[in-house]
């Protein structure tokens, strides 16, 4: 499958035995009971390594794998209000916000107007703001507050990153 006429070829321990023609490149490495790679496609010539191609492909899977366990994956959880909250269900929105932005999510705060309610968004805008007054030392706004169609959306992200580490509980004994 290399197309190159001339390769650059790297042996199984990793030093250069200089420019060959891909055929000779790969019965070199037939002889040797390995593979042909190229592992260089776009320098000149492309480098082609000796090796065990299976190993390398499971080898690179296992290295994927591990890059993918160590990613976080953050997630835009979504916080609903009306322009005329009341205090207590505020209160809830406002500890499921903190709860969520400790978790490491991002929050989209979204206040949801009715009717002719849209003329008085600065309502929204107020509990919006009241929103953000109790959780700034934990976020970051990462999108203040917008007027979209019937809807006021004002995105927050945590302020901190959440380490990988399992998290620790504490234990009461008696």
């Amino acid at each position: 499958m290399i197309r190159a006429r001339e390769v650059r070829v790297v042996s199984e321990t990793g030093e250069q035995l200089g420019v060959f023609t891909s055929r000779d490149a790969l019965r070199i490495a037939q002889e040797r009971g390995y593979d042909l790679v190229e592992v260089a496609p776009t320098a000149r010539p492309p480098v082609c390594r000796i090796m065990d191609f299976g190993k390398f492909k499971y080898e690179q899977s296992k290295k994927d794998r591990e890059t993918r366990k160590k990613q976080k994956v953050v997630t835009i959880k979504e916080v609903k209000m009306r322009p005329n909250i009341e205090d207590h269900d505020f209160d809830v929105r406002q500890r499921q916000t903190e709860q969520f932005l400790r978790d490491g999510d991002k929050i989209k705060a979204t206040i949801m107007f009715r009717g002719r309610e849209v003329v008085h968004s600065g309502l929204g805008k107020d509990v919006l703001d009241r929103l953000l007054e109790t959780v700034k030392d934990i976020c970051v706004v990462e999108r203040p507050a917008k007027l979209e169609g019937k809807n006021m959306i004002m995105i927050l992200a945590p302020k901190v990153a959440i380490t990988d580490g399992p998290k620790v509980t504490q234990q009461v004994s008696e």
